[in-house]
């Protein structure tokens, strides 16, 4: 049985607090387990959520802040220790390549895993999975930054009625559905007569970054939105001036991208109650709404329904 969720291992920016660990966000989908961002203390929150190194498909670093990659040294090595039998891709900006191989090698171990290094080097980057596209996108962050969407392609829905009118039934349909057409009593019926377009799903994540066109085309349609709200509008000037995000310009973000479920995260320290972001979202964005929580699972919507044309 297919999964689609997230699982969040930290919600702090910076610096963790009692209550958030550093960033570590988990996508299961399908057969891929992705990681993205491992701060600090990711490899032990893993503990706590069922899910293994050896579970691991890919991992995606949007940048090389210390809370969004500090984590990749234990969870490299982790790889090597549980001896994970494929290789693992990594994808991060080519920028920090030098980063990224001193964090790789940051202590000494035996290496037995096997890493897939394949760095991001140009906006719109799109790497083909098996279950669909994953999408590079350049955010504005004063350093190399980008976030990623996962898209799956369209497929079609069948429609009974449609079908029962031209008497196609049984294998019949499979045909129809694999060959795009069917000969029947002398007419050839297009499978587009008979289904509609079932949308595929979207999974758009978003770190830091200011307002950009990069944040919406990331945004655009999707079903689960995780993007960062650092900070709230009383401090939107010092957003703007580190590049980083409001609860309520993540909500706008949202609401005029056709989102289905927001969920906010990567929270400064100053603030206590994570209430504040909720209701300053909320001001702006109808959808459901998550203020993401440590150790949290958030499923991916059901597909959109289509309706027949």
């Amino acid at each position: 049985m297919s999964m689609r969720e997230l699982v969040v291992l930290g919600t702090a920016s910076q610096a963790p607090t009692r209550q958030r660990n550093h960033n570590g966000y988990l996508l299961r989908w399908d057969d891929e387990v992705i990681l993205f961002d491992p701060g600090e203390g990711s490899q032990r929150q893993m503990l706590h959520t069922g899910i293994t190194a050896t579970d691991l498909t890919r991992i995606c670093v949007t940048h090389f802040h210390g809370d969004h990659c500090l984590g990749l040294p234990g969870m490299i090595q982790r790889l090597s220790l549980d001896r994970v039998p494929r290789p693992v891709a990594v994808h991060f900006p080519a920028g920090g390549a030098e980063y990224f191989a001193r964090l790789r090698h940051a202590s000494s171990f035996y290496e037995t895993a096997e890493l897939a290094v394949e760095p991001i080097d140009a906006d719109r980057q799109r790497i083909t999975l098996g279950i669909g596209t994953l999408e590079a996108r350049r955010l504005r962050h004063p350093i190399e930054t980008y976030g990623y969407r996962l898209v799956e392609p369209d497929g079609c829905r069948m429609l009974p009625e449609r079908l029962a009118a031209y008497g196609i039934a049984g294998p019949d349909t499979g045909r129809l559905l694999r060959d795009g057409h069917l000969d029947r009593d002398g007419r050839r019926v297009t499978r587009d007569e008979v289904s509609v377009v079932r949308p595929g799903q979207r999974f758009a994540f978003v770190m830091d970054t200011g307002l950009c066109d990069g944040v919406y085309a990331l945004a655009e349609h999707a079903d689960l939105l995780v993007i960062e709200s650092t900070f709230l509008e009383s401090e939107a000037a010092l957003a703007a001036e580190v590049g980083h995000l409001t609860a309520g310009q993540a909500a706008r973000v949202a609401a005029e991208s056709g989102v289905r479920t927001l969920v906010l995260t990567h929270f400064s320290q100053r603030y206590a109650d994570p209430r504040r972001f909720h209701d300053e979202a909320r001001e702006h964005f109808s959808g459901d709404l998550v203020v993401a929580e440590d150790l949290q699972t958030v499923q991916v919507p059901p597909r959109r329904v289509p309706s027949p044309g």
